[in-house]
């Protein structure tokens, strides 16, 4: 096969360069513009050079692979790449395992009606094979490449089933059987394949390569190639990459062309680029439509002759369309004229000539031009968004930007005014619906009516809209890059957002944070929980705290670690913030946070630092952070923070100082121990001591810290009104001392945790006299996991029913309940005016009582909740149980 005639065949001049076909590729593989588009193996390997779609196919056919398909969107490179595998080959440069390499564009199989043979075919398109060359050729099967490009544009199918395969190359066969008889090797068994498509074709197998097109670093090649200028190149691919709808289609070298031809028109003439995707293609329109030189009359025609043909190539999915249908469509006196707008297969003079449309994103964008020109199109938005359903997806994009005049006024002073009852309609619909939408809880309709609004760019529609909506209170997690700046679009036209919710973000990148800064800065209440936050994106969330309104972040379960949280903390020195959650970030280090707290403007009133490895050493600096003047801290949370009694000598020593405002502190699942509890309960009789509330849920006390903690709540300097001792050992002598101080007259405890403390029944008849005594303030008491039974809680049901209680909530979950107590405990509903929950899971409780819960339930005016869960009630009384909204069963 001789090689030079290949090359020149396929370096030759043809095609043309249209706006939005892009460049032949002929023209940049002889300009050396050619940049080969990466694979998806360029998303895992760990290479610095990642593979690209040539290495890729080379690799697959050196092996033992006979067929290689190269998968990829329209416009990211599929074509130029199967051209330079042929050059490459021909120059004796690669794939020189392979004698004869044919490669056939399949519109100019789809052009093929007669009836061929193999050879004929071979000679027909490749007619530089000597004669003498074709027996050796089809001996040796495994020397021959046959490159296959855009094979699922093939008009006839090639399903092996529908087709009596052939192997004889020398004999004549419809066209079809032909290739499907080459595709399955019954034809030229042994030869290797390289097709391109769209996707994946089933009826194929073999080595799959994925087309990505061009990533960042091919982008920024590309663009320093196409501008001269380096500043106007950087600022080209700056604004492509961050304009709403353009990244979803600039790893297309073919969108890179496209945008790259208009943006530089656009800066040469001083103009600004486009924000939009309409914009974009208004641009475009605009551009081919002048170099026409035709009337507005014309024009309008042309766009509505357009505009039925991407409908019926929508509607019937045909890639192209005929002469006669085009003629159909009106195009007769523009037909010589639709080259830069269509892709033209055959010669315009012969009736096999077809065409169709260079992308799909500039049908949609015809589509909604004509849906705004022509009335006839269709009846109505919504009737249109139907019936081309799941057969576009820009369509309501570029109608929302084409409704709106700023977008399509240079297009207008070409071709007229669009319909204005049209663009009623369209409005009327589109404020409609997106009202309905927000007022739902789907994240990614929500997205898509920012996308809309967006494309619109409308700012006092997205106020009208907005604020007669729902709260857009749902988690917006794991936006992409397009989501954030549609999402940051509609903030910044509010001006403010109660709540920006990304939970679960499970990669947060320094990208979405940049665009995202702005709605972060303008957010009163931000969760960013279960999220990952990377490197970069920390001094951007930074940043828009200190200069936002933000009074309370959710960073849980990030797991930041100390140095992202020391960067972090930049920002948290000069904000708003008054609540911030560190749970489970992984910090050991408590310096920065001493830094933020003592810095003058930090207003942070409550830190959630609860299972954070943080230990004695750095709690002890945190509480030096408590002597200043300065801190405002309120709330202290620190469950599991690996803390001893060793840091309470700190903690006692800042609630003592006169210059701490904590009021809470939860020290759960800590080992706090008896001497860590003693130094705790000496500083709750200081003066100047303002704690009231302590959490020891779980610290491994015993009834060893009773006698301190009496002492303490016997103080008359002792302000607590909540403390939690549950699943300590406290035990009945213990807890009894416990009693004796709730006893005391002004005791101002109002919350008692005391599950799970081996209590026993004489504890809970002193409970009950304490209940019953007047002098005592609780208001919610806790003593659940105590097995004492129905005579133990017999003492609560009798304290509950004397005027002289208070109780508002009680838990008894877990204590060994009965069908025997309910008499009483329905009793006691009856009789007490304060109690409004109950807790009663977990107990023995049977179909038996049910009635008569139902009941007191339905009586009671001041009982909100009884939660009966995990007791032994059949589902016999579910219906029954059903009837009291107020009971959790």
């Amino acid at each position: 096969m001789d090689k030079d005639t290949v090359l020149t065949r396929i370096l030759s001049s043809k095609g043309i360069w249209t706006l939005l076909g892009g460049k032949p590729p002929a023209s940049v593989i002889n300009n050396n513009e050619y940049i080969s588009p990466l694979t998806s193996e360029a998303q895992v390997t760990d290479s610095s050079s990642p593979p690209s779609a040539d290495q890729a196919i080379h690799k697959a056919l050196c092996g033992e692979t006979k067929t290689v398909m190269l998968v990829g969107a329209e416009g990211s490179g599929k074509t130029t790449a199967l051209e330079k595998l042929v050059v490459d080959w021909a120059k004796g440069e690669h794939l020189q395992n392979f004698s004869y390499v044919f490669y056939f564009p399949i519109r100019e199989i789809n052009s093929l009606e007669a009836t061929l043979s193999l050879e004929s075919l071979l000679q027909r398109h490749h007619g530089h094979i000597p004669a003498e060359s074709m027996p050796l050729l089809l001996q040796r099967p495994e020397d021959v490449l046959f490159l296959f490009d855009d094979l699922d544009q093939y008009r006839h199918s090639l399903d092996p089933s529908v087709h009596t395969l052939c192997s004889d190359p020398s004999q004549a066969a419809p066209v079809s059987c032909l290739m499907a008889s080459l595709l399955h090797g019954s034809l030229l068994k042994g030869a290797a394949f390289v097709v391109s498509a769209k996707g994946c074709l089933e009826f194929l197998s073999g080595t799959t390569v994925k087309v990505l097109g061009f990533l960042k670093p091919q982008r920024e090649s590309y663009f320093n190639g196409f501008f001269t200028d380096p500043t106007s190149a950087n600022k080209a691919l700056m604004h492509m990459e961050r304009t709403l709808g353009f990244y979803d289609f600039c790893a297309s070298p073919r969108f890179c062309w496209t945008v790259c031809s208009i943006y530089k028109r656009l800066m040469e003439a001083g103009r600004k680029l486009p924000e939009t995707l309409s914009q974009l293609y208004v641009d475009i329109l605009v551009h081919l439509m002048q170099a026409l030189s035709l009337n507005k009359s014309s024009i309008r025609e042309l766009v509505s002759a357009l505009g039925r043909m991407a409908s019926h190539c929508c509607l019937d999915r045909h890639t192209g369309c005929t002469k006669e249908e085009m003629n159909a469509f009106g195009f007769q006196q523009f037909l010589s004229s639709v080259v830069d707008f269509l892709k033209v297969d055959g010669d315009l003079e012969e009736n096999t000539c077809v065409f169709s449309f260079h992308s799909q994103l500039m049908l949609e964008f015809i589509l909604a031009m004509s849906f705004f020109l022509d009335k006839s199109m269709c009846d109505g938005v919504e009737k249109m968004l139907e019936k081309h359903k799941g057969r576009v997806e820009f369509l309501d994009l570029f109608l929302s930007g084409l409704s709106e005049p700023i977008q399509r006024r240079p297009m207008e002073t070409l071709l007229g005014e669009l319909n204005s009852d049209q663009i009623m309609n369209f409005k009327f619909w589109f404020k409609s619906s997106t009202e309905a939408t927000l007022k739902g809880c789907y994240k990614d309709m929500h997205c898509r009516c920012f996308h809309l609004l967006y494309q619109a760019q409308n700012k006092s529609l997205v106020k009208e809209i907005i604020t007669s909506s729902a709260p857009m209170g749902i988690s917006y997690g794991d936006l992409s890059l397009q989501d954030c700046v549609a999402l940051n679009y509609v903030v910044t036209c509010l001006g403010e957002m109660k709540q920006l919710n990304l939970y679960n973000t499970r990669n947060f990148t320094e990208e979405q944070a940049e665009v995202l800064a702005p709605t972060m800065s303008m957010s009163h209440n931000i969760i960013l929980s279960n999220s990952s936050l990377s490197t970069g994106a920390v001094p951007h969330v930074a940043s828009a705290l200190s200069r936002g309104v933000t009074t309370n972040l959710d960073l849980s379960h990030t797991y930041l670690g100390d140095e992202k949280f020391s960067v972090l903390c930049a920002g948290l020195r000069d904000c708003k913030l008054r609540e911030l959650n560190l749970l489970s970030c992984n910090l050991t280090s408590c310096e920065d946070l001493v830094s933020v707290l003592t810095s003058g403007t930090s207003q942070l009133c409550v830190l959630n630092m609860m299972f954070n490895q943080i230990g004695d050493q750095a709690f002890i600096e945190l509480c030096k952070a408590l002597h200043s003047p300065h801190c405002k801290l309120q709330e202290l949370w620190l469950r599991r923070c690996e803390l001893t009694a060793a840091s309470m000598e700190a903690l006692s020593a800042a609630l003592c100082s006169g210059k701490s405002e904590l009021r809470k502190v939860d020290l759960t699942q800590n080992t706090v121990g008896d001497s860590g509890v003693e130094t705790l309960s000496k500083c709750l009789q200081h003066p100047l001591c303002k704690l009231q509330s302590l959490i020891l849920f779980d610290t491994e006390l015993t009834g060893a810290c009773c006698p301190h903690l009496m002492q303490a709540l016997m103080s008359e300097h002792c302000s607590l009104t909540e403390l939690d001792l549950s699943v300590n050992d406290l035990g009945q002598e213990g807890a009894l001392l416990l009693c004796q101080a709730l006893s005391r007259p002004g005791c101002p405890l109002e919350n008692l945790g005391l599950k799970r403390c081996e209590l026993t029944q004489s504890v809970f008849q002193e409970l009950g006299s304490v209940l019953r005594s007047g002098t005592s303030q609780l208001k919610s008491l806790n003593v659940g996991i105590n097995k004492v039974g129905d005579q133990g809680i017999k003492h609560i049901w009798d304290a509950v029913a004397h005027p002289s209680c208070l109780l508002e909530e009680l838990d008894v979950e877990m204590t060994d309940l009965t069908d025997a107590c309910v008499e009483d405990l329905c009793a006691a509903i009856r009789a007490n005016k304060t109690l409004k929950s109950l807790e009663l899971r977990n107990n023995s409780l049977t179909d038996v009582s049910v009635p008569a819960l139902v009941q007191v339930m339905q009586n009671s005016d001041n009982m909100q909740e009884m939660n009966l869960k995990y007791n032994d009630f059949s589902e016999d009384v579910f219906d029954m149980l059903e009837e009291c909204d107020r009971i959790r069963y």
